[in-house]
């Protein structure tokens, strides 16, 4: 079918057309091939153009060519139609394959033959959570989240006493080693004894991350169960236990066990707030508040269940599937991870309470790592098409972007979605260099670039609220 259909695009015919100039009779013949590509209009122009026929001919004429062209269009099409249709009388296509074809073309071309797109399990638990949350049962959600939070608290209070005790005894039997060396013990034996404590505090380690990695995920699976069948019930008006099911007395809400230090105190908070007006025709207003605090003290939560604490979360909760979010801009290395400085204080935070909707911090982490990996491996494909042969300078700097194309660059950001913070749904972790750190900063800085294109986003995906750390920096010095 193929082979005739090649055939076909490459025949050609004669238009023949005759008419009268005075008493000579004549015959204009333009050899055409099918399918015609050109505009039939311009195709007459051009004849009438290159011939110079008299102008009393030139509608007559672009009525015959239109004609011909029309009727020996429907002939290919009918001689196509007619070998489509004996190669599956005769076998030689599959009628099953060809129906699948045909059914496939129209589901894709077709809005009426169209499958109904299909809701994921998430995009369903959201739409359930908005309802329950924005329900009398809102209360009753919070507490069980409540509930959850201080579960995992109290896993991490004691994960926290063991890797102490651990680290004493190893300090101590450290000590008595050190006190021996040179003279019944070596270097060799100091650092066997540095090896054996290194390995006991990885097993202890791994130990209590894969215990809190199941707790978190039955949480997870239990909460989102439980979820579902409450939304089920209240859509039963004959349920009669909804009622009690959705109440929870105050002896019920489970309060932590405070110790070993891990209390936030909670300090007098000194803010300001301003209105200002931007914009020279059509004016938009903003609120801004200058506020003394922790950039951390908007994602922890409060482990006394106070009603203040109580209505933050509430609120947090509310909006979580709304048009009015809330983010927070970290200020954070070239690294995606969560082992050093505020990424790590941030990491532990996050693994405080159990996130119900969205994956894990590190989960995060690896999926902005792949993603990272590719869009370098990309920039750097192009770049090598465009520019090809560099000097030795910018082939450094090219050898230096390829050993960590892992890394990020300066005023560049990746996000983080969460759902278990006190204040906060959105994280932008912000990478800024040793500029900022310093004070050498001006408005074409990477970090001010950085900052803008966070605004961008929060204006495009319904953040309203954004806390920024003044003058770019976590902790402010003379």
């Amino acid at each position: 079918m193929k082979s005739n259909k090649g055939k076909a695009c490459t025949r050609e015919r004669d238009f023949v057309y005759k008419f009268s100039a005075g008493n000579q009779h004549l015959v204009l013949t333009v050899p055409l091939k099918f399918p015609v590509q050109e505009n039939i209009s311009h195709l007459h122009g051009h004849l009438m153009l290159l011939h110079n026929l008299p102008c009393v001919i030139e509608n007559d004429l672009k009525q015959s060519l239109n004609k011909f062209v029309e009727e020996e269009t429907i002939k290919d099409y009918d001689r196509e139609a007619e070998m489509a249709l004996e190669a599956v009388k005769s076998g030689k296509v599959d009628i099953n394959q060809l129906a699948d074809t045909w059914a496939k073309a129209y589901k894709e071309t077709m809005l009426e033959y169209a499958k109904p797109e299909e809701t994921s399990w998430d995009e369903d638990f959201a739409d359930v959570y908005h309802d329950l949350i924005h329900s009398p049962a809102s209360e009753t959600l919070l507490n069980l989240e409540h509930n959850y939070f201080v579960s995992i608290s109290e896993l991490i209070s004691e994960r926290d006493v063991e890797l102490k005790k651990l680290r004493e005894r190893q300090g101590a039997e450290m000590d008595k080693v050190m006190q021996e060396l040179g003279k019944s013990l070596t270097d060799q034996d100091v650092n066997s004894l540095a090896a054996q404590h290194f390995e006991s505090q990885q097993d202890l380690e791994n130990k209590w991350t894969n215990e809190l990695k199941q707790s978190t995920a039955i949480q997870k699976q239990e909460y989102q169960e439980w979820v579902i069948k409450l939304h089920q019930d209240l859509k039963n008006p004959n349920n009669s236990s909804i009622s009690d099911e959705i109440k929870v007395q105050p002896s019920q809400l489970r309060e932590s066990v405070e110790g070993n230090g891990r209390i936030y105190e909670e300090q007098r908070l000194l803010e300001e707030s301003f209105t200002i007006h931007l914009g020279a025709q059509l004016k938009t207003m903003h609120n801004l508040r200058l506020l003394r605090a922790d950039m951390l003290d908007f994602c922890k939560h409060k482990r006394n269940h106070r009603s203040g604490v109580k209505l933050h979360r509430l609120q947090t909760a509310m909006s979580l599937y709304s048009a009015s979010l809330c983010g927070l801009v970290l200020l954070v290395d070239n690294r995606i991870s969560s082992y050093s400085g505020i990424k790590r204080d941030f990491a532990t935070v996050c693994q405080e309470c159990t996130d119900f909707h969205f994956p894990g911090i590190q989960e995060q982490l690896e999926i902005v790592q792949k993603v990272v990996l590719k869009a370098r491996a990309q920039r750097s494909s192009k770049s090598k098409k465009h520019h090809g042969n560099k000097n030795n300078g910018n082939e450094d700097k090219s050898k230096n972007i390829e050993r960590n194309q892992s890394n990020i660059l300066p005023g560049e950001f990746y996000i983080t979605r969460h759902s278990n913070l006190s204040e906060i749904h959105v994280a932008f972790h912000l990478c800024v260099d040793d500029n900022v750190r310093s004070g050498n900063i001006t408005a074409r800085d990477p970090a001010i670039m950085g900052l803008r294109n966070i605004l961008k986003v929060c204006c495009t995906h319904d953040i309203t609220t954004i806390s920024i750390p003044l003058l770019l920096v976590h902790d402010m010095s003379e």
